[in-house]
């Protein structure tokens, strides 16, 4: 299936998410060079004031890495990126990075926190591919009729800003009239599950978290063990902290002075007990998705998509046995 678009090039059927201050050139190249898709948020491509734009840097290196890598694999080409715009009114760099990214035709195009036609038009301007993420179906119906090629349905129990709703019933909800490009988002960290996303509907898994703890992501060595060390019951899944719901690592917020179940004050505006400095969604907690019991290590990309890659097709053939 899309075996005439850039997402039919891949070893597996995942996305890599784009994590805010974890995703960076090392973690996407890693990904593509795995076979799936990797991903990271233009925002995190950061410049002091006066200097070049840091996301031109790095959709260069990413861009000519992945490129010799394809050289130099022909028989095992790299899988195509993407890169992720929150098209929100609150970013002011919005059109800028659009504009950067055209020009580097960028292959995949993934945007968040609304739908704009104009974001689209220039994903398209580039031949390139759109997917939109949603929390419900009301607002994928309004992605697709704004130009989005395809979806990313954000469902309970994935990291960051994720949705409430069952994957069974949003995937089902979106199958009742979209046929495009669907990806599935929430817990998903095991061959398995990528072959589960697919039964349900879906045609990509969209995985996070598990990422967190590898060699490449750009994280905390204690994130990373904290993610490791953690499973389902230490997610928290609050808006305290930025205003709108989001799945947190408890460990984190207890390491910041705060009692994960016994949350009161204003969030973002309250003072730390150590000091008076404030605690910051991601900066200082942390999130993280509900599938991480199914982490055990820190390891390579490369390590932990070769996993994924066995699991999936023992999975396939357990159940065609």
């Amino acid at each position: 299936m899309y075996k005439d678009s850039p997402l039919g090039r891949l070893r597996l059927p995942v996305i890599c998410s784009p994590m805010f201050l974890v995703s960076g050139p090392d973690l996407v190249i890693a990904q593509c060079k795995a076979g799936v898709i990797g991903s990271f948020p233009a925002l995190n491509a950061r410049e002091a004031d006066g200097e070049p734009p840091q996301l031109d840097a790095w959709l260069k290196r990413i861009t000519e890495e992945l490129d010799a890598h394809n050289q130099a694999n022909p028989d095992r080409p790299a899988a195509p990126f993407a890169v992720n715009q929150i098209v929100h009114r609150s970013n002011d760099r919005v059109e800028r990075d659009v504009e950067i990214c055209a020009r580097w035709k960028v292959p995949i195009w993934i945007t968040s926190m609304g739908a704009r036609e104009d974001v689209n038009q220039a994903a398209h301007s580039c031949d390139g591919i759109v997917l939109h993420d949603v929390i419900n179906n009301r607002f994928a119906r309004k992605a697709i009729d704004k130009g989005a090629d395809g979806l990313i349905a954000v469902c309970a129990g994935a990291g960051g800003h994720a949705g409430g709703l069952s994957p069974f019933a949003l995937v089902q909800e979106i199958r009742e009239w979209f046929n495009g490009p669907l990806a599935l988002s929430g817990s998903i960290a095991t061959g398995r599950s990528v072959l589960g996303a697919q039964a349900m509907g879906a045609d990509f898994a969209y995985i996070g978290s598990p990422f967190i703890a590898t060699s490449e992501a750009v994280a905390a060595e204690s994130y990373k063990q904290m993610i490791v060390d953690s499973g389902a019951d230490d997610i928290l899944y609050t808006s305290y902290f930025s205003g709108v719901n989001a799945n947190y690592l408890k460990p984190s917020v207890r390491a910041v002075g705060l009692d994960p179940d016994n949350l009161t004050g204003e969030g973002n505006k309250l003072n730390l007990s150590t000091g008076d400095v404030r605690p910051k969604a991601w900066r200082d907690i942390w999130g993280s998705g509900q599938g991480i019991g199914a982490v055990h290590a820190v390891t390579t990309t490369a390590d932990y998509v070769d996993r994924l890659d066995r699991e999936y097709r023992a999975a396939k053939e357990a159940l065609c046995a």
